[in-house]
């Protein structure tokens, strides 16, 4: 079966590409970089910590994904912003976050036409390391004729 190339999303129609999860968590987009990457920031809000009082590690790796996922998009065709799927994401937690904003810069690695590498790291306010994420992105294709 053939798949027609995906069509690119212009980055600054973001509006078009929020989700339903980024809405709820409240997290925001940023795509205005000159070297491709896409930043995701956060400020952290009693609803977002976890019983421990930190930053719950499902969004931290929610970011990740979101930081990371967005830069293989940017990178998949060189224009817009490509749909990808997140086929695998390894999470690895350095330090908690209490309070503050905190920053997922994504960057993309590698790959090709379809499959794609990109990696990310969550950052607090003062530049401290708090978890990376590596994964691999799939471009998502329309089936010809749909």
């Amino acid at each position: 079966m053939t798949s027609a190339p995906p069509e690119p999303i212009p980055a600054a129609d973001l509006e078009r590409v929020r989700s339903g999860a980024q809405g709820l968590i409240g997290y925001h987009v940023d795509l205005d970089t000159e070297d491709g990457s896409a930043r995701i920031t956060l400020e952290i809000a009693e609803q977002h910590r976890n019983r421990n009082g930190t930053l719950h590690g499902g969004i931290v790796t929610m970011m990740l994904d979101a930081a990371a996922g967005f830069s293989a998009s940017r990178g998949a065709e060189g224009a817009g912003l490509v749909p990808v799927a997140t086929v695998s994401l390894t999470t690895n937690y350095v330090a908690p976050a209490v309070s503050g904003v905190v920053t997922a810069t994504g960057r993309l690695s590698g790959g090709g036409r379809s499959i794609l590498y990109a990696g990310a790291e969550l950052r607090d306010e003062t530049g401290a390391l708090l978890a990376s994420a590596s994964g691999v992105f799939k471009a998502l294709r329309r089936k010809a004729g749909a």
